[in-house]
């Protein structure tokens, strides 16, 4: 990827296939999403209890990928595991932002 996630579109980065890739949460790819994991909103509470299944976050970053290449949605799954959970609750931390406050103004 070349050029850096943008936080304030809810951007984030995550390593894929020994390199970084960019997480987009846009209209169509939260759309993607919420049609295959049900509401969004109710997304975002099972995560905020801790009840967010591995299949829901990987399906999630797979929905949002800015560019998926050759990528398969198991690499993005194997991906996840091979950061660990840890790792990976960053950027899903910086997406459900997004999908809750929307874009930050940056007053420009």
């Amino acid at each position: 990827m070349d050029r850096p996630a943008n936080p304030y579109r809810g951007e984030a980065m995550f390593p894929i296939g020994g390199s970084p890739r960019l997480l987009r949460p846009s209209f169509a790819a939260l759309v993607a999403a919420e049609e295959e994991l049900g509401p969004l909103f109710a997304l975002v509470e099972r995560a905020g209890a801790g009840q967010l299944r591995l299949s829901e976050l990987a399906a999630l970053f797979w929905h949002c990928l800015a560019d998926r290449g050759p990528l398969t949605r198991e690499e993005v799954g194997e991906a996840v595991i091979a950061a660990g959970l840890a790792a990976a609750s960053a950027p899903l931390r910086t997406l459900l932002g997004q999908i809750l406050q929307g874009q930050v103004e940056t007053g420009q």
